[in-house]
């Protein structure tokens, strides 16, 4: 008997053993923050000469350096602020994605500093200048907005009119940002290809990347985020604080995403109660909505603006 309970026993050992190694490196892999902003995908690298004229843009316009906490190393946060070229009641503050920084949404800020916008650019947890061992995939990050979001208050005045606005993780934390007590000058908020919630995110691409199955990693990843992070993946969605927004939201999202499964956008299109608009874009992949066609998203954007934004 003994022997039997043995022989089972030391494969189960082998496979549990085997299961928290590969959740510890795909929560490091996922999780912990790098030094560099990766390359783009294959898909993406036809618009790299167009990406880095709008970097040498952002790179040479006039900005100021913002800060949270600018004194406590390991919580402060750091934001770069262009001021219209024309005197602006109205603010966007932009949220970046996955692994990038301020200045991988350079294209964005060009487009809004034209269309005369004051522009925030925010690095998240984790990235570029801004504390954080760790990438929260938005959920904490929305704390920090709020911060941001009433720097720009005492900044400009009570009567700005605030836009917020992110892609990919950004457009994630936009909508997870959503459910919250928000000032009344934030007006709107465009959401581009957000991802519903982080678990649902994280079973999608263990499956399509690493053709793995959502059982065991993924709980294990969720207990590791819960101890490190404070929070169990399945407790955090986008979905359930779209459903307390208030604010008129446009979603965006590439129609052959198959890094964030354009389901999601229906997802959290449904989950919406207040005015809302979704903008499928056909033949885009991930965040390539603006890339296709830079004015018509930029016409796009405006419509939306004209109907919503006051």
């Amino acid at each position: 008997m003994k022997k039997k309970t043995l022989t089972w026993t030391l494969p189960l050992l082998g496979i549990a053993a085997t299961s928290l190694i590969a959740s510890e490196h795909l929560f490091n892999f996922a999780f912990k923050r790098v030094s560099y902003v990766p390359e783009t995908s294959a898909d993406k690298q036809k618009y790299a000469d167009a990406y880095y004229a709008y970097v040498d843009w952002y790179q040479k316009i006039d900005k100021e350096k913002w800060y949270l906490h600018e004194h406590d190393p390991k919580n402060r946060m750091v934001a770069e602020y262009i001021p219209a070229e024309i005197p602006s009641k109205q603010t966007v503050i932009i949220s970046h994605g996955y692994k990038g920084n301020g200045e991988t949404m350079a294209n964005f800020a060009q487009m809004y500093h034209r269309l005369g916008f004051n522009v925030l650019l925010p690095d998240d947890r984790g990235h570029g200048e801004s504390a954080g061992k760790y990438i929260s995939f938005g959920w904490l990050d929305r704390l920090d907005y709020l911060q941001w979001i009433q720097q720009v208050i005492d900044h400009t005045g009570a009567d700005v009119k605030i836009l917020m606005f992110g892609v990919s993780m950004g457009g994630a934390t936009m909508e997870m940002l959503s459910g919250e007590s928000l000032p009344s000058q934030v007006k709107a908020i465009i959401a581009d290809c957000g991802y519903s919630s982080i678990e649902a995110e994280l079973t999608y691409l263990l499956k399509r990347q690493f053709h793995l199955p959502k059982y065991p990693i993924e709980p294990l990843v969720s207990t590791i985020s819960k101890r490190r992070l404070g929070y169990y993946l399945g407790d955090v969605t986008a979905t359930d604080q779209l459903k307390k927004n208030k604010r008129p939201i446009l979603f965006i999202h590439g129609e052959r995403d198959v890094y964030v499964s354009v389901g999601m956008a229906y997802e959290s299109y449904a989950a919406t109660h207040a005015p809302k608009q979704l903008w499928i874009v056909k033949n885009a992949s991930h965040a390539e909505s603006f890339w296709i066609n830079p004015a018509r998203y930029q016409a796009h954007v405006m419509e939306f603006l004209q109907t919503y934004f006051d």
